[in-house]
């Protein structure tokens, strides 16, 4: 089939979310100017570089996540994995200002080294960040599309060493979670490599 993106696809569900799949997700922890704290999923979340490190989430509205880092440009990128796939579920609860998810979810915060924002204890990684872009792009009209990009640069990485493997961090032992569509996620449970190819004159 094709479609239009204007003239809608005519399906039961919009198919963008599952052909753009998977996505790791940006599990975002966050502090306000008073210290509350907020803590949310995004499953429009990557990396943009490794040199320099910098990662990014797109928060469809103006959430509670981006509102905080706002105030203090500070935010931790927590790894989702398998065994914390239903606290991170209980995360994305629309709960009101001032209620803190990790309360909620059951989830411990852990003081970060270089950010005010604690990450979470339970992830197996975290990656500690200090905004250096916040905005919102534009539709081919130049109109705002109503989404907010934060870009953060990494200033510290947190791993747990029980998922070190000849000093790698071993994604198929940890499970990372990703996000794919509809209701659906997918864990890594397996691994293959592959190198470039060195390219010679024939």
């Amino acid at each position: 089939m094709f479609y239009e993106a204007a003239k809608g696809h005519g399906l039961p569900h919009d198919p963008l979310k599952a052909i753009v799949a998977p996505r790791p997700i940006g599990w975002i922890s966050s502090r306000n100017a008073v210290g509350e704290l907020n803590l949310a999923p995004y499953s429009f979340f990557n990396a943009l570089s490794s040199r320099p490190m910098l990662v990014w989430f797109s928060s469809e509205g103006e959430k509670d996540s981006v509102t905080f880092i706002r105030e203090t440009g500070e935010f931790v990128a927590n790894l989702v994995t398998r065994d914390l796939a239903d606290a991170m579920n209980a995360t994305s609860v629309d709960a009101p200002r001032g209620v803190s998810e990790f309360g909620y979810a059951g989830l411990t915060p852990a003081p970060s080294r270089l950010v005010a924002a604690p990450r979470v204890a339970e992830a197996h990684a975290a990656l500690e960040c200090r905004v250096t872009e916040i905005f919102q792009p534009k539709l081919l009209d130049g109109s705002k599309a109503g989404v907010t990009v934060v870009t953060g640069q990494v200033v510290g990485v947190h791993i747990d060493d029980d998922y070190l493997t000849d000093g790698m961090f071993d994604t198929a032992r940890a499970q990372n979670l990703a996000r794919l569509g509809y209701h659906d996620y997918a864990a890594v449970q397996e691994v293959f490599q592959m190198r470039r190819p060195r390219w010679e004159r024939g």
